[in-house]
């Protein structure tokens, strides 16, 4: 992938993998795996845990969106990562809007700095 940026992941419903690949996002590798997961009511949990490992082994995505209701049910998962790419980032969706008290990763970050850092 010499000269290529990394890609942007999504894991989400319907429609917000659907508004991501309509703007563009949509990708196959060269394995003909997607960068999207669209976790419909009868998708089970051990399926997006599944992709969300696949997506954090794979060298060509550095972003991962998830929804955030979709990251509470693979919490530990995403707990357990620690690198910084591909950095992992709940949004909120149609239905479930954001909340900055579950998201353990907006947490970790407010945890390495300190109010004198912007001053």
């Amino acid at each position: 992938m010499a000269g290529r940026g990394k890609l942007i992941a999504v894991i989400g419903d319907e429609d917000t993998c659907t508004g991501f690949l309509l703007g563009g996002v949509g990708e196959l590798n060269k394995n003909r795996k997607p960068n999207f997961l669209v976790v419909e009511k009868d998708t089970s949990i051990a399926e997006i845990e599944e992709t969300f490992k696949s997506f954090l082994a794979r060298n060509d995505i550095g972003i991962i969106l998830i929804n955030q209701f979709i990251a509470e049910m693979i919490r530990h998962a995403i707990d357990a990562h620690m690198q910084s790419i591909p950095a992992v980032l709940e949004i909120p969706s149609k239905e479930h809007p954001y909340d900055a008290s579950k998201d353990s990763i907006l947490r970790r970050a407010k945890g390495m700095f300190s109010a004198d850092d912007f001053r």
